[in-house]
């Protein structure tokens, strides 16, 4: 594995890059190496809820599924908190049951995101995808145990840079999500941040991939 892309949408099936791919239980494509598998809190539909968990907790069981995600809390759509809580709770308790790691969603409900993890006591390594706040949240992630991965706004916004040098080596992931550059250009600047080589970088990746994933 020379690159690792933690979260992406977009399966490009280029040598060397190890993509962790997005999927829907609903809208899913068996063919892919490797993928994680959730219920995004944009797309919870309240009488599909049992059936995609269903189709979630099969998928879990298979090799190439490596993590349960998207799942999460977004306090900027108009789904009740209380039912995007009742939901993700579900995807927690299916991680904890299959050992799987969580990526996770998150716009402006960080303190429930908290409260969550230590309510349920959760054991397996919980990612913030997409990390794009300020550097006092992300020491507080990482007290509480989550890692947090970096992408699109850390090439978007100078303004990261001190938070993602501040980020302990052993606490991150690099990934794409949406964004259209590919997960080289991430590691490009991620290593110029942290003034190490990209070789140093990929050794630090793949750490943290056996680590939290099993590998």
């Amino acid at each position: 594995m020379e690159f690792f892309n933690f979260h992406t949408h977009q399966y490009t099936n280029q040598p060397g890059v190890l993509e962790l791919v997005n999927q829907y239980p609903r809208e899913f494509n068996d063919s892919l190496p490797f993928y994680s598998i959730g219920i995004h809190p944009w797309y919870i539909t309240e009488d599909q809820i049992d059936i995609d968990l269903k189709i979630i907790e099969e998928k879990l069981q298979t090799e190439n599924c490596l993590a349960i995600g998207e799942c999460g809390l977004d306090k900027r759509i108009e789904i009740p908190l209380e039912l995007q809580i009742s939901v993700f709770e579900k995807q927690l308790a299916l991680a904890e049951k299959y050992k799987k790691p969580v990526v996770i969603h998150c716009v402006a409900a960080f303190q429930e995101l908290i409260a969550i993890k230590k309510k349920m006591k959760i054991s397996v390594p919980m990612i913030v995808h997409g990390f794009s706040k300020n550097g006092q949240l992300a020491v507080q992630l990482i007290k509480e145990g989550f890692y947090i991965s970096f992408g699109k706004y850390l090439l978007k916004n100078p303004e990261l840079k001190t938070v993602f040098q501040a980020v302990p080596n052993d606490c991150f992931f690099l990934e794409t999500d949406t964004a259209d550059e590919n997960i080289q250009k991430v590691y490009d600047l991620a290593s110029e941040y942290k003034e190490i080589s990209i070789k140093e970088l990929k050794d630090i990746i793949s750490g943290n991939f056996k680590s939290v994933f099993n590998k």
